[in-house]
């Protein structure tokens, strides 16, 4: 496996960690999107095994993990998708290859629509083009003044822990979820108000940033947990509509499949990559 380092760098003034992998130059990369509740940590068995073929980035979205919960940042899918772009520049990045899962989905779908020819291939994970989405229940309580206010400032570390396993068709393991809720402080929880506010579940849905995608028959590798209750399965084969897309379920697993089920996520996740990655640069 290749060596993970974590960088601080400072991009729309916002300073961000990001962990690197691999050909620290290379114009093609594989980039890891998390989601919310999470951190670039999500992929901490995913982006070292990339790292051995492949440059691999995985940032802290701005509010989230190990980077600042900058107050003035726009917390909505164009601000997280506008910083992407900043640090795919930052980086010297001319091709990616996303993984996004959860709010990354949202957020690279949106940055890709905006630069479909810097596209080289996608991997949704639980996330991708939602036709119909209605959001979760805890969206609904975030988005609800005062009362999104009192569930999420006073959820404690038991609280959350029995939420996200409630959630899960298998309990995660204690060490995530414990780096979850230790990151999860007073400033992401302002973060996660913000952004569900900001966010209608159409925009959450990212069907506009599909129907523009289409025409360019993405190639996109589409990973999902059978248990997931929030993003359910019946989304997956929906992939086929917008993308060039082979989809695969796992069972036993949830809405982290790369954590739930590691080795099962890396045997589809790794071939793929290895397939597409400087082949979209031949071809171009």
């Amino acid at each position: 496996m290749a060596e993970v380092v974590a960088t601080d760098v400072h991009v729309q003034g916002v300073r961000t960690l990001v962990r690197r992998a691999g050909p620290a130059d290379a114009p093609e990369a594989v980039v890891f999107v998390h989601g919310n509740p999470g951190s670039s940590e999500d992929f901490a068995e995913l982006q070292p095994y990339v790292g051995d073929f492949a440059r691999a980035l995985a940032p802290d979205m701005p509010g989230y993990g190990r980077s600042e919960r900058a107050a003035e940042f726009e917390y909505t899918v164009d601000g997280f998708a506008r910083h992407l772009d900043a640090l795919l520049r930052h980086f010297g990045v001319v091709r990616a290859h996303l993984v996004l899962h959860d709010f990354g989905g949202p957020w690279g779908l949106a940055w890709a629509a905006a630069h479909p020819a810097r596209v080289a291939s996608l991997v949704l994970i639980n996330v991708g083009v939602l036709p119909g989405y209605g959001y979760h229940k805890y969206a609904w309580l975030w988005r609800t003044p005062l009362l999104g206010e009192l569930t999420i400032f006073t959820t404690t570390r038991a609280v959350f822990k029995r939420t996200l396993n409630r959630d899960n068709p298998k309990p995660l393991p204690d060490a995530v979820l414990d780096r979850m809720f230790e990151q999860w402080d007073r400033g992401t929880r302002k973060a996660v108000l913000s952004l569900y506010r900001a966010t209608s579940a159409f925009e959450v849905s990212s069907v506009k940033q599909g129907e523009a995608l289409a025409p360019h028959a993405l190639p996109a590798l589409v990973v999902w947990g059978r248990g997931d209750p929030n993003i359910p399965v019946r989304y997956a084969d929906a992939q086929k509509r917008f993308f060039d897309a082979e989809v695969h379920v796992i069972d036993g697993a949830g809405h982290w499949p790369m954590i739930d089920e590691p080795e099962r996520t890396r045997a589809l996740v790794l071939p793929f990559l290895r397939r597409r990655v400087g082949a979209a640069a031949a071809q171009a």
